[in-house]
């Protein structure tokens, strides 16, 4: 069979509809999502400026895509990010290989590529091409049933939320303050949050800001509600989705007061459990998190050369 790799800047919609049936057949067969959410804006609603889609076809089949996000200009020997997904009905057949090479190619040799769920298979298509673990995302879980404690604000903070068409602007730049060293999160412009104010779990009541005396912002919690699951589940889960901090503000617990607002928050819509991301070595988020009764679920996995 005919076996043929292109690479894109700019996919049509009938190709756009093709990968995001071969993104459903990979996470129902799995049992994980094989790109995240930024990768699937971007392919919903076109890549940042540098990004490329590599398709790897079958005779007229879509057997393979990955998705490239250029390199951070901050961190330009990193190389590009990425994610790939074979379709499960042309797994065994090396097609894997062939598309990873593609990407190694297409990245110049260096690479940053998630493998969600940490897979055996992802683990040895890495070390098959050198690639190693270089990074691990933890995601963490909770129920909601059981209480905590209230929320105490700093002196001088006080809570509101988020106003669509006002906050942009000002989140945008506190969440760049507060990442400066996430090589995602921090990155972040007016385009990815007006991409999720569009989303249909976009809820400006569950995004809560804290704000100082003279209108400033001090910190965020904004929140999710994934109503089919995640991951094939079946039953509604909350989301601690970013929860950010002004770093003149660390060390006065706006941080675990925000966690607990947002937790409230999700547990009085009637939610069973919580998640939340965090990387593996940001100990002390990761310590804060335990102490509010979250464990971790499972783990997501990048890989670099």
């Amino acid at each position: 069979m005919n076996v043929r790799v292109d690479v894109m800047e700019r996919l049509d919609e009938e190709t756009v509809a093709a990968v995001l049936s071969l993104v459903e057949a990979a996470a129902e067969t799995d049992g994980v999502r094989p790109l995240n959410e930024q990768a699937t804006l971007r392919l919903r609603h076109g890549g940042a400026t540098g990004a490329r889609a590599v398709l790897i076809r079958e005779g007229a089949d879509l057997a393979g895509f990955a998705h490239l996000d250029p390199a951070d200009p901050a961190r330009p020997d990193e190389g590009p990010s990425g994610e790939l997904v074979v379709h499960p009905a042309f797994r065994g057949r090396d097609l894997g290989r062939r598309l990873l090479d593609a990407v190694l190619e297409e990245s110049g040799g260096r690479i940053r590529l998630w493998a969600h769920g940490d897979h055996p298979a992802a683990s040895r298509l890495a070390a098959s091409a050198g690639l190693t673990r270089s990074r691990s995302l933890w995601q963490m879980r909770r129920p909601l049933d059981t209480p905590t404690p209230d929320p105490v604000m700093p002196a001088g903070v006080r809570l509101r939320t988020f106003e669509t068409g006002k906050d942009e602007h000002a989140w945008v730049a506190l969440n760049a303050l507060a990442f400066a060293t996430h090589p995602e999160q921090g990155a972040w412009t007016i385009d990815d949050i007006e991409q999720r104010e569009q989303e249909p779990w976009f809820d400006p009541d569950g995004f809560f800001l804290a704000e100082r005396r003279d209108g400033t912002l001090a910190g965020f919690h904004w929140t999710k509600v994934h109503r089919e699951g995640e991951d094939g589940e079946r039953e509604p889960v909350g989301e601690v989705y970013v929860v950010g901090v002004d770093p003149a503000e660390q060390g006065t617990g706006l941080g675990r007061a925000l966690t607990l607002t947002g937790l409230a928050h999700l547990r009085s819509l009637g939610l069973p459990q919580v998640m939340l991301y965090v990387d593996e070595d940001n100990h002390a988020a990761v310590r804060l998190y335990e102490s509010l009764g979250f464990g971790r679920w499972k783990t997501d996995v990048m890989y670099s050369r």
